[in-house]
């Protein structure tokens, strides 16, 4: 699966750091503060939406009397917190990334999560030196349900799309590489079980841990 590949390009929420939590529970942390029930399809409906309209998603569902900067801000505040503190490594992240670097693959970053948050939880979890580029949403036009954001890491790698992989724990994330002729790794998280049967048949792998990998470079 490595033969001919010269950059990795990773997501970062759900693939490198396990940190999805973080955003379920300042989702419901944030109504049951304001004693409001936090619906069923809540998470479903959140999946559908841009980071940059969850806020406003928030205000108009929930008829809230915050303005949406007030909404991010204290989200965000909270986020810090727990990416500071609480975030940790999916299996075997730092041993991949130390081997590919012994192997002269470059690596990049392409995230929609916010760079301080990025760089907060790279630091923290000592993995920051590895990554060649970051990138985040803010560097492109369009979300990932495009393939801007690989498309750009790539540029930023000076490798081509058909010599990089993508690792990514989301369907429509997956479908975005694959389209620019990149390789296309699921990684598996529970926050996006639901989709793991699509993930599976339209990756070109899918890995539960990042040890499963390590035979590739032997």
């Amino acid at each position: 699966m490595f033969k001919n590949i010269k950059a990795a390009i990773f997501d970062m929420d759900g693939t490198l750091i396990d940190s999805m939590w973080v955003w379920d529970k300042i989702d419901k942390n944030f109504l049951k503060k304001r004693n409001l029930p936090v619906p069923q399809d809540l998470k479903e409906n959140l999946d559908k939406l841009d980071p940059d309209k969850t806020s406003k998603y928030f205000k108009d569902t929930f008829n809230l009397k915050e303005t949406l900067k007030e909404i991010e801000q204290e989200w965000f505040d909270t986020a810090c917190y727990e990416y500071s503190n609480n975030v940790s490594l999916k299996p075997g992240v730092k041993e991949f990334l130390s081997l590919l670097k012994m192997n002269g693959i470059r690596i990049a970053l392409a995230t929609s999560n916010y760079s301080i948050l990025v760089e907060t939880a790279l630091k923290k979890n000592n993995i920051y030196n590895f990554f060649n580029a970051i990138v985040t949403s803010d560097d492109v036009a369009r979300n990932k349900n495009f393939p801007d954001i690989y498309l750009f890491a790539a540029k930023k790698l000076k490798v081509p799309p058909k010599n990089c992989i993508v690792f990514e724990d989301i369907l429509s994330a997956i479908k975005s590489a694959k389209s620019c002729g990149m390789i296309a790794v699921g990684v598996h998280d529970n926050y996006s079980e639901y989709e793991k049967t699509s993930i599976i048949h339209n990756a070109d792998k899918y890995i539960y841990s990042y040890n499963e990998l390590t035979n590739f470079f032997k």
